[in-house]
């Protein structure tokens, strides 16, 4: 089905429930670390290791759930049922793991983390392929990614607004995360159901069914998804270190703990402005291209961050809107050329497989996300950085600083160099349907 079928009102009510989604997603990453060890009193060092210990059980889920999505077929339709039995469980691990006991351990944090790392990816997986699949054509993929992408920046926000303005600061009561985990109980559920009544299932183009030995030859041997995937995996790692240190930089860096919060939400609402123009740069270049050039500018704009001295409240400000136009390339671009690269396959292989795909392109993200969590935090303990001690100097802020910042530069040089000659433009995309269509 093209998007000039699918009309605006069912693609909007396909995205919504990208709002909730996205609103557990950065408090997951970025206020969860912080609020269990600043405010639980929870060490780095565990903390660190219990979320590692999630993004290895994602390892295992992601490819079996991936595998679930393509082969369930149900009367209701396979992306859509399987997305609709996977909201309670997200909807209700998201809310105990926001609004933990005060006495809460670390065991508490593993294990509700792995019950919503299981429901979110079961949810993820079917959403992200039901999306790639309702549009056919090369910019088609691009307006629907960017209706989810531009909802997923407003639930983000959600999920700024609402901790920084409430507090989080103190364990015991209703703080700005329970409140955060009590809206997104209530509203995954709402939003899931108006886009699963109101969003049609996508026309399946498969002709045969490939077993596994086959569709793991397939996978490997389409060199355009084996680009992309690590290209993803190094801007995924590139983004996911500065969006776990961000809180810490802020405060323990700049010295501006105050500023934490309205400088994240100015981030993120300078994304939105930059969703749009990644569509449009992307009519004029490319896909791959478009991507190619925001990272690039990303990279300039980012490096003078560990540079500032202490207090550039205005200076940071500037890199955070001009990186947070950034951001809007990130999320918009890599989704659509993961659609055109599945096409490869089900052109190659004749089962259109987008579970199996999006199954290991949420494998990539959450592996480039453990890569922040699990291996910079012990780095930075080992460099003698600790967030409880409110006077860090020295070493441990030169290793968070160049963390924060140079680290992640270097990995985005890499995947621009990974995809400045991407193989897959408008007119091979368009030759791969007409493979697809007419067999």
């Amino acid at each position: 089905m093209t998007p000039e079928r699918l009309a605006l009102t069912r693609i909007v009510a396909y995205a919504l429930p990208a709002i909730p989604l996205a609103a557990l997603t950065l408090p997951l990453y970025v206020l969860v670390p912080t609020f269990y060890t600043e405010t639980l009193g929870l060490s780095l060092a565990s903390v660190g290791f219990a979320l590692l210990l999630v993004r290895i059980f994602d390892a295992v889920n992601d490819p079996l759930i991936g595998w679930a999505a393509d082969r369930f077929r149900p009367r209701f339709g396979r992306r859509r049922a399987l997305f609709a039995i996977s909201l309670p469980l997200t909807a209700i691990s998201a809310f105990m793991l926001f609004w933990p006991p005060v006495d809460a351990t670390v065991l508490w944090l593993a294990v509700w983390g792995l019950m919503l790392s299981l429901g979110y990816t079961s949810a993820m997986i079917p959403f992200a392929a039901w999306g790639a699949e309702l549009a056919t054509d090369y910019h088609g993929r691009s307006r629907i990614t960017a209706w989810r992408e531009g909802l997923i920046l407003v639930g983000t926000l959600i999920a700024i607004a609402l901790p920084f303005t409430i507090g989080f600061d103190q364990a015991d009561g209703v703080h700005g995360l329970a409140v955060l985990g009590l809206t997104i109980l209530i509203g995954l559920p709402l939003f899931g159901a108006l886009a699963v009544s109101l969003t049609p299932e996508p026309i399946e183009h498969s002709r045969v069914r490939v077993d596994l030995k086959s569709g793991l030859s397939h996978l490997v041997r389409n060199r355009p998804f084996v680009r992309l995937i690590v290209a993803f995996f190094l801007n995924g790692l590139a983004n996911g270190i500065p969006a776990t240190l961000f809180l810490y930089f802020v405060s323990a860096r700049l010295g501006l703990p105050d500023a934490r919060g309205p400088l994240l939400f100015f981030y993120f609402l300078c994304a939105i402005a930059g969703v749009p123009l990644a569509a449009w740069v992307a009519r004029k270049v490319g896909k791959h291209r478009a991507w190619c050039y925001g990272m690039l500018a990303a990279c300039v704009a980012f490096a003078p961050a560990p540079l500032l001295p202490e207090g550039s409240l205005i200076a940071f400000a500037v890199i955070c809107a001009l990186t947070g136009v950034l951001l809007g390339f990130d999320l918009t671009l890599p989704p659509a050329i993961q659609a055109d690269v599945i096409d490869v396959d089900t052109a190659a292989s004749g089962e259109q497989r987008s579970g199996t795909y999006f199954a290991a392109w949420s494998l990539a993200t959450k592996l480039s996300l453990a890569g922040g969590v699990g291996v910079v935090f012990p780095a930075l303990a080992a460099f003698g950085f600790d967030p409880a001690e409110s006077n860090a100097t020295g070493e441990g802020l030169t290793a968070l600083a160049v963390a924060y910042a140079w680290v992640p530069i270097a990995a985005k040089l890499a995947s621009i160099a990974i995809m400045w000659n991407f193989p897959l433009d408008e007119e091979t995309q368009r030759s791969l349907r007409q493979r697809i269509e007419s067999a």
